[in-house]
This record gives C-alpha cells, sequence and structure tokens, in this order.
C-alpha cells in the first residue's frame, strides 16, 4: 500500500477495517431517562475542568441512561453517564463527566471522533408494569440503579426541547506514543435535526453504589431535584475545539502565588 493511499484511506482505526463509518450519525427513537440530583459541590468542582464554570449555588448533577435501538452507523445499543451542568464564556451547557455503554463502535467513534469519556459497561434502560428502570452494571456488580414512574406527567416540551439543544463540551485527550499528551481540548458539539417526539415526568429514584473503576458515587445523590423521560430522533453533530491546553500557558506556584509559564 502507498503512502498517499494511507492518507487517502485513513478514517479510523483499524485502517483496513474502521471500528464505525464516518457520520452523519442519525439516531431514531432514542430514550431517555434522565434524573437531575443536587450532590456535594466540592467534589464537583474537582471534576468540572477550568474554563469550565460551575453554578455554584446549584451543585447539580443529571444521571442518564440513554437507550437507543436504531442508530446509524452504530446499531442498537445502550449508555448510562454522568453529565453536569456548566457554563462557558456564559453560554449554559453540560459537560460529560463519565459514560458507560455496551458496543464497540460507539465507544471507539465517540472517543476518538468528540472525546466522549466512554468506558465497556452494561446499562440497560426498559419499562416494567408502571416503572421504568435504568441500571448500569460494571462485571458482575450493579453500580446503578434509576427509577420513575412510567408517563405521570407531560412534561414542559419547549423547554425539554431547549435543554437538549443547549451545547455540550467534552474533555478530549489523545497521547502521543511517548505517553504525553498529544491532544488535550475542550470539544463542543450540539444535537442536531431534533425531532421531540414526547417528554414526561414523575416521581423519580437514584441509588450509586461505589465501585473503584466505575466511580460514579463519588458524586452522591444527596437530593433528587428532577426527573424526564424523553423519546427524539437526532443528529449527533460533529464538534469543535474551543479551547486548547496545550496552547495555553501552564501555571504553577512559585512563592505562594501562580505564575504563567509557557511551555
Amino acid at each position: 500500500m502507498r503512502e498517499s493511499e494511507v492518507v487517502r484511506r485513513a478514517f479510523a482505526m483499524p485502517l483496513t477495517n474502521p471500528a464505525y463509518p464516518p457520520g452523519p450519525y442519525r439516531f431514531v427513537d432514542r430514550e431517555y431517562l434522565i434524573i437531575t440530583y443536587r450532590t456535594d459541590p466540592a467534589k464537583l468542582r474537582s471534576v468540572v475542568p477550568a474554563p469550565l464554570d460551575l453554578d455554584e449555588g446549584e451543585a447539580l448533577v443529571k444521571y442518564e441512561f440513554i437507550r437507543m435501538p436504531d442508530s446509524n452507523g452504530f446499531g442498537d445499543y445502550t449508555e448510562s453517564g454522568q453529565v453536569i451542568p456548566v457554563s462557558f464564556r456564559g453560554r449554559k451547557g453540560g459537560y460529560t463527566h463519565c459514560m458507560f455503554l455496551n458496543d464497540e463502535g460507539p465507544i471507539a467513534g465517540g472517543r476518538e471522533l468528540w472525546g466522549f469519556p466512554k468506558k465497556l459497561g452494561q446499562p440497560t434502560l426498559r419499562t416494567e408494569l408502571d416503572t421504568l428502570i435504568g441500571t448500569l452494571d460494571y462485571g458482575p456488580l450493579r453500580v446503578a440503579t434509576g427509577t420513575m414512574g412510567y408517563k405521570h406527567r407531560e412534561a414542559d416540551v419547549a423547554q425539554v426541547k431547549a435543554a437538549l439543544q443547549e451545547p455540550n463540551f467534552l474533555l478530549k485527550i489523545i497521547p502521543h506514543v511517548d505517553g504525553s499528551p498529544r491532544i488535550c481540548e475542550l470539544v463542543e458539539y450540539h444535537l442536531e435535526q431534533l425531532v421531540l417526539k414526547g417528554a414526561w415526568t414523575g416521581p423519580a429514584a437514584l441509588s450509586l453504589t461505589p465501585h473503584a473503576l466505575a466511580p460514579v458515587s463519588d458524586l452522591p445523590v444527596l437530593e433528587i431535584v428532577s426527573a424526564v423521560h424523553i423519546r427524539a430522533d437526532l443528529t449527533l453533530g460533529l464538534g469543535k475545539v474551543v479551547h486548547d491546553y496545550l496552547q495555553q500557558p501552564v501555571r504553577r506556584p512559585v512563592g505562594g502565588h501562580e505564575r504563567a509559564l509557557v511551555t
């Protein structure tokens, strides 16, 4: 294979059989259970990277279970994880803190293209009688269980749609061959061509269990604030870099004060 052909064919790894196809990535009948809860503000601050800002008065986390039965290029899979409400340069959005899913293609594509913090897990989202149930297992252990009364009340559709259209932020990290960071960027992406098919709310509960490699309980549940069940069609838009950490001055403490060093 000539060098020119390598460059022409290079999209994703492996070269001759990529783990996922090029986008766009369209999702049909995507289903969400999102439980918003209040957590420890200090623990929340410790995991949100600057230059993203927190609303110190709220200390909220959105725990999400997402069922994706019809996804272009990725097939049928489920994911679960935590999204933290943040702002960036005055714009409100969400920072994806962690995600666990059960399909190699979107794990590889999500990490390599956008920088989604995806790991292999076994999430589920299903309806059992009068209850919507989301679970996350890491190996043989249950680390998250979320429940909500099934379609108790219709949610404010305009408010839900506006929330889904807010910007989303990711920390994309790709190492160099020597282990040093080659890419370290804050990425912004949006959900596009959104068709909201329904949104409902109801009573909800969330239980998180400690696990060394799936530490969702590090952001503990102090109070359930709200819950929403959503069905929608949408396109996952490709991202753009809004902050390059490797091109910024590095700040190191000197004599009790910070000093900017350009590296």
